[in-house]
């Protein structure tokens, strides 16, 4: 019994430290290079606007580690297949959690979502940013 317990604990303890380990380190992606004017320019506006709109409302959630578990397709944002897809959270989430989303951003009501914010708080700013792109992204 108690090397069986003493087993689970260090399971645990490993299970949460590569997490940890994760979500800590897995969103620091060098900077990219931008396009030169040629390659912008040999592009077309409508393909402009489009990868324009999808990389300024999407960068928030690549900011804060949101895409570790989550992908918003509609803003084609690709991300991890943990979470579900952010892409109609705007509408969905008073709905699945009993408050706009922008309440549950800053005390959510499920478990995993509590331990996320709880050890990565959003700023006012960044709430407002990540309401917007997904108000955005439920508009499409």
């Amino acid at each position: 019994m108690k090397q069986s317990l003493l087993i689970f604990l260090l399971s645990a303890v490993i299970g949460l430290a590569g997490g940890y380990t994760y979500f800590h380190f897995a969103n620091k992606e060098p900077a990219k290079e931008q396009p030169t004017a040629t390659e912008q320019s040999n592009e077309t506006s409508t393909e402009q606007k489009d990868t324009t709109v999808s990389s300024k409302e999407g960068e928030i959630f690549k900011q804060k580690g949101c895409i570790s578990c989550h992908a918003i397709s509609k803003l084609n944002v690709q991300g991890g297949t943990t979470g579900p897809d952010l892409s109609n959270a705007y509408v969905e989430v008073e709905g699945k959690h009993g408050k706009p989303i922008d309440e549950f951003l800053k005390e959510p009501t499920s478990a995993v979502m509590s331990g996320v914010i709880k050890s990565n708080p959003l700023t006012d700013e960044e709430r407002k940013a990540i309401v917007q792109a997904l108000k955005v992204a439920s508009e499409k």
